[in-house]
């Protein structure tokens, strides 16, 4: 199953780190307020939860949670 970068938008502080180390470009600062994962171009690899400075990320299947 696919998996993806899930943000929890109470701990980040939208410094942008993720988005640097995202290969595919899929993270994103909404609003100057919090990263999140843009669902068609993440592939969850993992790089922005292993370079995130507030471990705000985690890597979940899609779909997980709902």
């Amino acid at each position: 199953m696919k998996k993806i970068a899930i943000v929890d938008r109470e701990v980040c502080v939208a410094c942008g780190v993720c988005r640097k180390a995202c290969p595919k470009g899929a993270m994103e600062i909404w609003r100057g307020c919090y990263a999140q994962a843009d669902p068609v171009s993440c592939v969850g690899c993992g790089l922005c939860a292993k370079n995130c400075p507030t471990d705000c990320i985690r890597i979940q299947e899609r779909g997980e949670g709902k």
